[in-house]
């Protein structure tokens, strides 16, 4: 795919990836890698910040993007407690909790037409569907 998509191409397939550590970075990488559409996502960390740094650099990168949609890495984890906050005041907010690859990639590629709840209920189906167990036998 091409590494250069447009901002058209992109419109209402942006949201914000925040976590622990480098997750957000590492899965803005992999998105960028497979499908060409990172710029879509803006990768936020909790590192090293307290829960009201957190929602103001979620509300920075959602703002910057023009988006209401946040996924993250734990449902109780302090990126979704901030964003959870957030959603107080922006009731608009459509929040992903336990967020992997195959969900913001499925995110990505959904059609602009569709709503922003719209979009993010279809990726997380998506991303539920992909987790598996194989094998066992001992």
């Amino acid at each position: 795919m091409n590494a250069d998509v447009s901002e058209n191409e992109l419109a209402g397939r942006r949201a914000v990836v925040a976590g622990h550590a480098a997750f957000a970075t590492g899965l803005v990488s992999a998105v960028q890698q497979i499908s060409g559409m990172g710029a879509a996502l803006s990768p936020v960390t909790s590192i090293g910040l307290a829960g009201g740094d957190i929602a103001s650099m979620l509300e920075d990168a959602l703002d910057a993007l023009g988006t209401s949609v946040i996924f993250t890495d734990l449902p109780a984890g302090s990126c979704t407690i901030a964003a959870r906050r957030l959603q107080r005041v922006r009731p608009e907010l459509v929040l992903v909790t336990g967020v992997n690859l195959a969900t913001v990639l499925e995110f990505v590629f959904r059609s602009s037409s569709e709503t922003p709840l719209e979009a993010a209920t279809a990726a997380a189906e998506k991303g539920r569907a992909t987790l598996l167990v194989h094998g066992g036998n001992v």
